[in-house]
């Protein structure tokens, strides 16, 4: 494989997206880690560290590479007729259905084996399948119900639970209520991204209602779904500001982060209305991609000193 190829692969997946939902696995990870310090059951060796966070590494990427690729395999269709999608790889012919067919098997194979990594804790192994349905499952999600948002959403939310499930699964047993913390994160990521979802479809409410395609904006319209958009990243701030609540050690630091990415939210709010659609763009990525970083450097900082 050529490194021009290995880009177009790159590009295909949207590889850089992969930062709105690293940074929620690994604020579950380091929260995961301070209470397994705390609680004596924490890896002694060094190299069990490094071995579960490749493993959660390697999840994260294998699995988003697989879910985004069986994307736009299904909806090559589509995006050939949309003229907002129809320089995309496979439409143009960049790349060949059955090399992103195969890219999907491979990505999918090697996020099942990458579970391996956290044995003897087998639950992330046995949930590696439902996590992958419902991850393949979003593509046709748009086809029946205009709660696609919410299942991508959903998708993204399972990070941070299932990083914390790879490194505590030996606690949920006895203590299933020790998953709080990664459950509010996970329901903040789900809340976020179909709000910011939802303010990107806006684009497309046309088309997707001219096609039989259901989106919250089609189904909606636009006015209508920016307002839902503004209630699930309402939504979004109030799981955040319970999160302290289950994890005591966040202070100063996490809530100064909370203000910034609240004036994010609003600053992409205020840039995108009803009659202008022109800053879709530059709300969905300027804002949403310094989110997570924000508030995973606020984390840390809380946690570590």
């Amino acid at each position: 494989m050529t490194a021009v190829s290995i880009r177009t692969y790159l590009e295909l997946v949207r590889f850089s997206h992969t930062v709105f939902a690293l940074p929620f696995a690994l604020m579950a990870t380091l929260i995961a880690i301070r209470w397994q310090l705390a609680d004596g059951t924490a890896p002694l060796r060094l190299v069990d560290w490094g071995r579960l966070l490749t493993g959660i590494l390697l999840c994260m990427v294998t699995a988003r590479t697989a879910a985004m690729a069986f994307n736009r395999l299904v909806d090559r269709t589509i995006d050939a007729e949309n003229p907002r999608t129809a320089a995309r790889h496979l439409p143009r012919g960049a790349v060949s259905v059955g090399e992103v067919l195969l890219l999907v098997v491979a990505s999918s194979a090697a996020f099942i084996a990458s579970t391996l990594l956290f044995l003897p804790n087998w639950l992330p192994l046995v949930l590696s399948g439902p996590v992958l349905a419902w991850l393949l499952g979003y593509s046709f999600a748009k086809r029946f119900t205009m709660l696609a948002h919410v299942w991508l959403g959903a998708a993204l939310g399972l990070a941070p639970v299932a990083s914390w499930i790879a490194l505590r699964g030996h606690s949920l047993v006895d203590h299933p209520a020790d998953i709080i913390p990664a459950a509010l994160l996970g329901l903040a990521v789900t809340c976020w991204v179909a709000g910011f979802d939802t303010i990107y479809a806006c684009q497309d409410a046309e088309f997707d209602s001219s096609h039989g395609l259901q989106s919250i904006p089609a189904r909606l319209g636009v006015p209508r779904a920016l307002a839902l958009s503004k209630w699930l990243h309402i939504a979004t701030l109030a799981l955040l500001v319970a999160l302290p609540a289950a994890v005591p050690q966040l202070g100063g630091i996490y809530w100064l982060a909370l203000g910034v990415i609240a004036g994010l939210l609003a600053w992409e709010h205020a840039i995108v209305r009803p009659d202008d659609l022109s800053r879709v763009n530059e709300a969905f990525f300027n804002a949403n991609a310094v989110i997570g970083l924000v508030l995973l450097a606020a984390i840390a900082l809380d946690l570590w000193l």
